[in-house]
Formats: structure tokens, sequence, C-alpha cells
């Protein structure tokens, strides 16, 4: 099944020189929802800016000022449910198991998606004017739903929201990104949120109060390790993604992690802001590892894309690759690794 979750979102980047303007709002989004009503938000620090994802009730938090970035569209989540069919130990976890049955298709039809992987789950975030492509393109896959207060609503393309028309966009050419393999590695962790509280200070000190680079300090090949650090509270359920320095920073008694508590490698995809219009760049990082079954989680942000890969599969598969550069699927990426 296919659930198109009851959140309106708003992506946006707050930048580094003016997040003590926000330091505020952002401590009551993640530590007071129950005063805020917001239900889905999600910051994550990259080495240029803060990306928030959050509802309306959230974005009401977030006063304009020239800090502030906000993309123009709602964003809609999209949530595929199993049918509670637990996926074997040996199955690609995260983005990897969706790549072939929504990623792809929807890159197909030349919709753009923001992507979310989070500890407990996958969501795919897709314009609202597309909502009538998604579904059209998805329903013969998924038996699709829309949550509409607390319920399951089926739905169909006969359905579809007036005013919504295939985007019809011309076919993608080919596009050069950048791509950089940090040497830090990262957990993929949660949390139970009455916790919170009792990390509130180490919380507070990593997103608020950490050395990180300049805003606009460049992020290059010799760079060896990335400022990069996730938090999610959606619908009750916490998540982070953090570097093994952050980790340590944490009472280990308190974050959790799968049994193995494995680590994770990044990809970072893109040299320049990739922008939000560009369609398939989820699709071309995650399909060549749906079909050798490499777990991957992907994260995006307001203007580079991440993937987290726990095998290591993702590098082996470019060092195949006789150059710096590979192409998968019409798309052309230089490859950059710390010296």
């Amino acid at each position: 099944d296919l659930h198109i979750l009851d959140h309106r979102l708003r992506v946006t980047s707050i930048s580094k020189t003016g997040l003590e303007r926000y330091t505020h709002p952002l401590i009551k989004l993640i530590f007071l929802r129950n005063r805020t009503r917001c239900k889905f938000f999600s910051l994550t620090e990259t080495p240029e800016n803060y990306t928030v994802v959050l509802d309306e009730e959230g974005f009401k938090e977030l006063q304009p000022s020239e800090h502030l970035l906000v993309e123009a569209s709602i964003w809609l989540p999209l949530n595929v449910v199993s049918n509670g069919n637990a996926s074997s130990s040996s199955q690609a976890v995260g983005v990897t198991k969706i790549a072939k049955s929504v990623i792809a298709p929807l890159a197909e039809q030349h919709v753009s998606v923001f992507m979310l992987s989070t500890y407990q789950t996958d969501f795919i975030l897709v314009r609202e004017k597309d909502l009538s492509v998604v579904v059209e393109t998805l329903e013969e896959e998924f038996n699709i739903f829309r949550e509409e207060g607390g319920e399951s609503v089926p739905v169909q393309s006969q359905d579809a929201w007036e005013g919504l028309q295939r985007n019809g966009r011309e076919v993608m050419h080919a596009t050069v990104h950048p791509v950089l393999i940090p040497e830090n590695q990262f957990c993929v962790m949660s949390l139970d949120p009455d916790t919170l509280p009792a990390i509130a200070t180490t919380l507070i000190d990593v997103l608020f109060y950490s050395n990180s680079p300049e805003e606009g300090a460049s992020v290059n090949q010799n760079m060896e390790c990335i400022k990069f650090f996730s938090f999610s509270l959606i619908d009750g359920y916490v998540s982070l993604v953090m570097d093994t320095e952050a980790q340590r920073q944490f009472p280990a008694d308190l974050l959790f992690t799968s049994s193995s508590g494995e680590l994770w490698r990044m990809v970072r995809i893109g040299g320049q802001p990739l922008g939000f219009d560009e369609c398939g760049i989820v699709a071309q990082i995650s399909q060549p590892l749906a079909g050798s079954d490499i777990s991957a989680y992907y994260i995006s942000t307001f203007s580079f894309d991440h993937a987290l890969d726990i095998s290591s599969g993702f590098f082996r598969h470019l060092s195949r690759t006789p150059t710096h550069r590979f192409v998968m699927h019409g798309i052309s990426y230089a490859i950059y690794r710390p010296c």
C-alpha cells in the first residue's frame, strides 16, 4: 500500500549566520511539540546551512527574514506500507526497497522528489501539484490511500484533484554531478521521545554550538570529513543520523540502533546546489544499488543529496569505472575522493 500522509509540508533553509535568530523556535519544535502542534519536523545540518522540513503548524514558528529561504511548493509525504510483511535481513532496506516501484516510475514521469529516510521508514515527498501524476503513475503497482483525519481513504486516478495536470516536461538531458565520499562513518539511530529531555543539553550543543564550517565554506575533494547531523520527529517517532564523533557525546543507553550496530558511509551528490526541479537524481543513485540488493538510506537537503550505504557496495560500484566520471541512466557523475 502507498499512503499519502495527512501533512502539507514546507522545505526551508536557515543560513548558519542567521541561526541565532531561529534557535528558540527550533528548540521549541524539538522539545515542545505539544505546544507547537507540529507533527512532522526534520532538521538537517550540512556544512552550508540547516534544512528544515516541517508541516504548516510548525512553519508558523519560523518568522520570515533574509536568513530563511523557503521553497515555494507545498510538499506531500508518501509512505509505502508493506501490509505487515517484514523484510528478511538479506533484503535491501531504505530507499533501495522502493527504487524500482516508486522512485524510478516517478522519475520517468518527470516528477521531482525530495527524499527523507529515517530510522523507521522512508518518506517520498512530492509537490502537491504533481499528485495526480503520482497517483496515475503508481496505481497499478500499489493500493493508494490518502489519510484524512485519521482515516485511510482509497484514492484512484479518476478521483484526481481538479487543476492538477501532467507537468509536460521534456525528457531530461544528461547532467554532470560531482560525488563526494567523505571519510566519516555515520550511525542511523532512534530514541524514545519521552527521553528527549535527558539529552536536551547534548542535542542543543551538537546542533547549535558545535564547531561547524563557516557559511559558504567550500566542500571539495580535499575535505576528509563533513558536518552532517539530522534529527527528525515525525508523528511521535524520533530518528537521528550522526557521525561517530557526534555519537560519542550522547548517552549510549538512550540511543538505539539495530542489533548489529552497523556504521554507514556517505555519498554526497552535487557540486553546486541541485535545486528542486531536476528529476531522476534519486533514481540514478538508488536503482543500481537496488539491482545489487544493497541497503541504502537517502536524505535530501535544500542544497545537496546524501546517500548512506552500509555495505560500501556503492563504492565498489564506483570503483569498477576506470575514470573519475561514471554515467547512470543518462546522468553523468564526477567522483571525488578525499585525499
